[in-house]
């Protein structure tokens, strides 16, 4: 009973938060205003006063709430996902080094094009973007086939998670050489990249964007039972009849795959995977992951619609880098629960 009451208000605090960003921003919607462009289906090109609100609601804030709703919850479930595989608790959706293969991807199609191309990507307006998500899946990718190669001939998870770590130091280390030799305005435009944005997608993207979401995330709920055998151990685990190898593959897999079709819209959002699955155990005071991997998802959901709020409140000239906002808004709250959970 206490379980279902936890979902619920999760499930009314998303649907609140969603509201929130839709109403809340640099112009300010009036609530009866945005109701009437949501359910009378409102077009963007009217003219007057409401065509403005919803030019903004329907190009903007709903393509921007949806995305940071998707990107939350497939990077929550990412991280619970690496944290049971290798029964780390400070594992990550990085830290096999694959949002370093998105970020090298987009660095070599960024940096490289003023040098060689002569003309900047980040001039290219609607173009450019789609090559740099482009670029970001291609790297994502490449990195993520190469772990499953090492993954199928090396035992131990620690070996693997140390090779994962180099990768990302190896990609990094390519991408200071490129900086090095490109022009300003390419550092830029990939710095920029990487300050993580839920902004970047919109129009048919953002549709893309969220069906490519919404049939991952519950394909990745059908490795509950694989990730709670998981965590009883490799011996325990193989004598109840589990191909370790073939196991750990499939999760990281599924994880590897939510991590970069999420950066390649979003770019590198950093620490929603590493804290929310903490944040949903202390929630639900639980290891079953037939409750965990919802509760993870719902988490992830609603702090990413927080942190994007919080990016766009009024005040701010534009919005703030999301990464910045993640890290203020979640480390506290983690670190509250984790002294809690102490205390206790």
């Amino acid at each position: 009973m206490k379980r279902t009451a936890s979902f619920l208000f999760l499930i009314l605090l998303i649907l609140a938060l969603f509201v929130l960003n839709l109403l809340l921003g640099t112009v300010h919607i009036p609530m009866r205003e945005v109701l009437s462009i949501l359910f009378s289906q409102a077009a963007t090109s009217g003219t007057g006063e409401s065509g403005v609100y919803a030019n903004i609601i329907w190009s903007s804030r709903v393509p921007q709430a949806l995305t940071a709703l998707m990107a939350g919850a497939g990077l929550a479930v990412s991280g619970l996902q690496m944290q049971t595989v290798f029964r780390n608790p400070l594992a990550g959706p990085s830290v096999l080094g694959i949002s370093n293969g998105a970020s090298l991807g987009v660095a070599m199609v960024v940096l490289m094009s003023g040098s060689l191309g002569g003309v900047a990507l980040s001039r290219l307006g609607y173009l450019g973007d789609v090559a740099m998500s482009l670029a970001a899946i291609v790297g994502a990718l490449a990195v993520m086939a190469l772990i499953m190669w090492v993954a199928q001939r090396v035992q131990s998870g620690v070996t693997l998670l140390i090779i994962g770590v180099m990768i990302g130091y190896l990609a990094n280390a390519i991408i200071g050489v490129l900086k090095f030799f490109s022009n300003e305005e390419d550092i830029k435009a990939y710095v920029v990249w990487g300050l993580g944005s839920f902004a970047r997608v919109s129009g048919d993207q953002m549709v893309l964007f969220v069906v490519l979401m919404a049939v991952l995330l519950p394909l990745s709920m059908l490795l509950v039972k694989t990730m709670n055998l998981l965590l009883l151990g490799d011996a325990y685990a193989k004598n109840l009849g589990l191909n370790i190898q073939r196991a750990r593959s499939l999760v990281i897999l599924s994880s590897g795959v939510l991590v970069a079709i999420v950066t390649a819209y979003c770019g590198p959002i950093m620490f929603i995977g590493l804290a929310v699955p903490h944040l949903a155990r202390a929630l639900f005071r639980t290891s079953d992951h037939r409750t965990l991997m919802p509760a993870t998802l719902l988490c992830g959901a609603a702090l990413a619609l927080l942190c994007n709020l919080i990016a766009r409140m009024p005040g701010f000239e534009g919005a703030l880098p999301v990464n910045s906002v993640t890290a203020l808004v979640g480390a506290p709250v983690i670190a509250a629960v984790l002294f809690r959970k102490h205390d206790k």
